[in-house]
């Protein structure tokens, strides 16, 4: 399930290639609402009304999307049904069916969240649950808004590594090889370079110490090539891999919960997420209002962690089944979002190069 995460959360690349594309206005019943003057009770008996929400990229096996499906369902009575496909995808679907729409709402990475609401294709809404969202984490006026977060963790093989490291500084230091995915096109690794730089002193305008961490690695005869996949740590390949948190956490419990360890670096990560957009187009536009105040909830922040995603509501009330999904609080103090997604752009531009030019060349 959680492998999608790569294809679905598509480099940066992917943005420059929409945002070249041009933008027409349709006309459509959801376009004129304003979300804003609209009760919740109002959007609960409409959306009733409206019977069905259909959803892009929100299939069942992602983030435990079931489960929420199937509470609206018993709660409001909305049918369901969903077509998967990348961000991307979602966004040329919204633009190009317009007033012949199929989708109400999707999910995508939080790249493509201000791109969607530059293109006009978004209906905002800010749900009852508005202030318990970080800044970072949303549009100010409810275009995109994250229900759920992933940091870039370490995974370690225990009975590879008899110290799993907690820091960059162990990572640094120990004697094991460590993976880091394809950086040069996989989003997941290039996030794991720039949490290596938030720790070193670098940022998103500034890659340079995240290379050079890895670069002394590669020196050292410390990179291992292969992927920190499901089968491949199953294997004993992979001594310690860095991965999104939601995807070391499931591999974890899918393999052996005992066998391996996960842990957000002490002094620095990248926190990143996905947002739910509502088609301004929507046939359904109150149904996937109400989806999204349900996904803001307890119950739907309970859900996705069942997934192994972290909910964008740390005061959310989660029972334990669903907080013994996730790693300790305590562990978060220390990551950080990009706070310039253009300069992102511009870095990942930049990254496949650096990498071949100064860690590939010493690795062997």
């Amino acid at each position: 399930m959680k492998n999608a995460f790569i294809i679905r959360c598509s480099t940066v690349l992917l943005v420059s290639i929409m945002l070249l594309t041009g933008c027409t206005s349709g006309s459509t019943s959801s376009e004129s609402l304003d979300t804003s003057k609209l009760t919740l009770e109002q959007i609960t008996e409409k959306a009733k009304s409206e019977g069905e929400v259909n959803s892009v990229g929100m299939p069942d096996t992602w983030a435990n999307w079931v489960q929420s499906w199937n509470d609206l369902n018993k709660k409001y009575g909305l049918k369901h049904i969903d077509t998967d496909m990348s961000s991307a995808e979602e966004l040329a679907k919204f633009e190009s069916e317009k007033d012949d729409a199929t989708a109400d709402i999707g999910d995508v990475g939080i790249a493509f969240g201000p791109l969607a609401k530059e293109k006009g294709l978004t209906l905002p809404y800010k749900t009852s649950y508005w202030n318990d969202v970080p800044d970072w984490a949303k549009d100010e006026e409810g275009h995109w808004l994250l229900g759920y977060t992933g940091s870039l963790a370490f995974i370690t093989d225990k009975n590879k590594v008899a110290s799993p490291p907690k820091s960059w500084a162990d990572l640094k230091n120990g004697g094991y090889k460590v993976s880091v995915g394809d950086v040069m096109k996989a989003n997941q690794a290039q996030f794991g370079v720039l949490a290596a730089a938030f720790a070193n002193g670098g940022d998103e305008k500034n890659i340079q110490p995240g290379i050079d961490f890895f670069a002394e690695l590669a020196k050292a005869g410390r990179i291992n090539p292969i992927d920190s996949s499901v089968a491949n740590l199953e294997k004993g390949e992979v001594e310690v891999g860095i991965l999104w948190d939601f995807n070391a956490l499931n591999y974890r419990d899918q393999i052996d919960k005992n066998r391996f360890e996960v842990t957000i670096p002490a002094e620095a990560s990248v926190i990143s997420g996905y947002t739910t957009l509502i088609n301004k187009y929507a046939k359904h536009p109150h149904a996937a209002m109400l989806a999204r105040e349900f996904i803001l909830s307890d119950e739907g922040q309970a859900n996705l962690a069942r997934g192994y995603a972290r909910p964008i509501r740390e005061n959310a009330k989660l029972p334990d089944d669903a907080k013994n999904k996730l790693l300790p609080s305590e562990m978060y103090q220390n990551v950080r979002p990009v706070k310039d997604m253009k300069a992102w752009e511009a870095t990942t531009k930049q990254l496949p190069q650096l990498w071949q030019e100064q860690v590939l060349i010493h690795v062997k």
